[in-house]
């Protein structure tokens, strides 16, 4: 299948997305700020740039895009053009996470991951179940977890290998 645009229409809406104030970290600044947590946002001092950091209970949350991350859920489809292209990218995301999920743990952060598909789409979850998920997590502890359609699941974190 070829694509629907030509080149310079698809570079022009590919460079529109943006990697900061996306709707869905809006969604969680609001659930966040209405939970009654203090953050600061986009650190770049942290490895990976992280969304949003609650000092107060040393966590790092990120927003992960189900496409640009490669979550396996229904929001994420592999393109039917320049296919190479596109894993080869996701790929390296999905390695750099990673990575900086690790080294944030390494320096004694807790690492949430919020994807996209629990914020919006036809399977969100709705406010309610997202910030008691959220408090749930934040307040009670955990080293790695993330949130997606189905809940809230711990996960492991290798350590970053050496180069």
């Amino acid at each position: 299948m070829t694509d629907v645009h030509n080149k310079a229409t698809r570079s022009k809406n590919m460079r529109a997305i943006g990697t900061r104030d996306t709707a869905i970290e809006k969604r969680l600044a609001g659930l966040l700020t209405q939970a009654g947590f203090d953050f600061r946002v986009q650190d770049a001092a942290l490895p990976g740039r992280p969304d949003f950091v609650i000092d107060q209970y040393q966590c790092i949350i990120f927003t992960h895009g189900c496409f640009w991350h490669h979550h396996h859920c229904y929001l994420f489809k592999v393109p039917a053009t320049r296919t190479d292209f596109w894993l080869d990218k996701i790929g390296k995301n999905v390695a750099r996470d990673a990575r900086d999920i690790a080294m944030l743990i390494l320096q004694g952060w807790r690492v949430l991951v919020v994807w996209e598909c629990a914020l919006r789409g036809k399977m969100k979850l709705d406010d309610a179940g997202l910030t008691e998920r959220l408090e749930e997590w934040i307040c009670g502890g955990g080293q790695a977890a993330q949130i997606d359609t189905q809940g809230i699941h711990p996960f492991t974190v290798y350590p970053p290998h050496k180069a």
